[in-house]
Order: C-alpha cells, then sequence, then structure tokens
C-alpha cells in the first residue's frame, strides 16, 4: 500500500529489480500550516507534510542499499536523513501522497547504478582537416581586411 500512513511501496526501476517496500515505521511525518491558497482554511489546518527517513538505520535497505543511498544523496541530507517536503495541495491527505511518491523516486534513482564512464575518444583526420582548413580560410579573410593604402 502506497497510500498515507503505510508502507511506501518503491516500484522497480534499474538497479532495484524487484522494488522496494518500506516499513511504515521507519517514516516520520510532520504536519504543520502550508502557505498559500486556501482561504480561511490556510491558517488553521496542518496541510504542510514533512517526510523523514533514515536510510543508515532502515532495516528494509540492504547495507549496500543503505550505504549507497547516502553516498548518492550525500548533499542533500538532513542530518543523515532524507527529508521530503510537500505543500502544493490544500489537503493534508494529498500532500502526505505526494511526499510519499516524491521520497519514492528520489530512493529510486538513488539506487540506481551509476552511468558506465565515458571512453574518450580522437578526433577523426577528416574533421581534423576541416577545422584546420576553416581556420585556414577565416585567417585570409582576416587578413584581407585593414587600412587601406595608396596603389
Amino acid at each position: 500500500m502506497n497510500g498515507p500512513g503505510g508502507n511506501l511501496v518503491v516500484r522497480p526501476g534499474p538497479g532495484l529489480p524487484g522494488g522496494l517496500v518500506l516499513d511504515a515505521s521507519e517514516l516520520v511525518e510532520r504536519f504543520s500550516r502550508a502557505s498559500g491558497p486556501g482561504g480561511q482554511g490556510v491558517n488553521t489546518t496542518d496541510s504542510r507534510v514533512e517526510l523523514e527517513f533514515d536510510p543508515a538505520s532502515s532495516t528494509s535497505l540492504s547495507a549496500t542499499q543503505a550505504a549507497r543511498v547516502v553516498e548518492v544523496l550525500a548533499d542533500s541530507l538532513v542530518r543523515g536523513r532524507v527529508v521530503v517536503v510537500a505543500s502544493e495541495h490544500r489537503s493534508q491527505l494529498r500532500n502526505r501522497a505526494a511526499a510519499r511518491e516524491r521520497l519514492a523516486a528520489l530512493l529510486r534513482d538513488a539506487l540506481a547504478p551509476p552511468p558506465p564512464p565515458r571512453r574518450p575518444t580522437r578526433p577523426t583526420k577528416g574533421s581534423q582537416r576541416r577545422r584546420l582548413d576553416t581556420k585556414r580560410r577565416r585567417g585570409e579573410l582576416k587578413s584581407g581586411r585593414g587600412r587601406v593604402g595608396p596603389e
């Protein structure tokens, strides 16, 4: 179940062939008042959702998966935890679902294997020749410019 309050289901993706299910007890949800539209209810309803997940102490992730998540998301971790905020909807329920979707997407991307390293290539002889010909023609054009002297 991927709905608010239940386990978080991460769909299969690259590096995660069987998908992943995070236990609801590993997720911490906090609610606060959101800014923006909402009319009279904006000052009374706690519709902003903050969803926290600690990959290092997770039992749903293997040790290598947890290390990979921590390494890939190192710049965006808050006190070692992945924090996702959703406040774009007026209802708390929709913001909870949005935060869970965002966290699942973050984890799926973090667990994907890195792309293969770039193999450096050399320019072809033809492309080198064309580049030098263009440079030569441009230089000849520019050398024809300048002050016109008496003939």
